[in-house]
């Protein structure tokens, strides 16, 4: 397996966030430096400067409508941007958020806010419900849909994965390993949800 890495030009920009895009390039976030960028497969990177350099990007996802859509979990917002790097800022009504992971579930995109213990839901026109957790210390982390208004989240302080349904119903449950952290989560090749835990290990659910 060949290994290569493609620098910024900008050593402290932070990159945290990658997806592939609609367009056959990879966009990032750029937590540190407060931008979003488009990379292409053979090394050209363009870089979109947000308004609030300090508002830290975080994950980024494609979108239904064709956009990549992205959390700033340091001013509580949700971003858009298109291939062409038009950039519209959407503010959530809870202050003080803190969203983070973000995902599509092919209808709208659903996003988790750690520091409010609630899951919020973005249509592409910009309309956001937000559904509190049982438990508002839960500090959510990640997020990925299975299908439309079948979305799945890593609860990192209640040591849990947890489950949402469109209507906004809420379902979790307990990881085996006392405080394993759990962060990263995907839906497997099998059908079952798979989180990665930060005690060093990884937990398979089977829905």
């Amino acid at each position: 397996m060949a290994v290569s890495e493609m620098s910024v030009a900008d050593k402290d920009a932070g990159p945290y966030g990658i997806a592939a895009g609609p367009d056959s390039a990879l966009w990032l976030t750029f937590a540190r430096s407060g931008r979003v960028a488009r990379l292409t497969l053979d090394g050209e990177l363009d870089e979109y400067s947000l308004e609030a350099p300090e508002c830290r990007p975080a994950v980024i996802a494609p979108g239904p409508d064709g956009a990549m859509w992205f959390t700033r979990s340091q001013d509580h917002r949700i971003g858009r941007v298109t291939v062409r790097g038009d950039i519209a800022i959407h503010r959530l009504p809870t202050p003080n958020a803190a969203p983070v992971g973000i995902t599509s579930d092919g209808a709208a995109l659903w996003f988790v806010e750690i520091a409010a213990g609630q899951i919020g839901r973005i249509t592409v026109d910009g309309a956001i419900e937000e559904f509190p957790l049982p438990d508002r210390t839960a500090k959510p982390h990640a997020i990925v849909a299975a299908s439309t208004g079948d979305c799945w989240f890593t609860e990192w302080g209640a040591n849990s994965i947890g489950h949402i349904t469109g209507s906004g119903e809420i379902t979790e449950y307990g990881l085996p390993s006392p405080s394993s952290e759990p962060h990263g989560i995907t839906l497997g090749l099998d059908g079952a949800l798979w989180a990665a835990l930060e005690t060093g290990g990884v937990a398979r659910l089977e829905p």
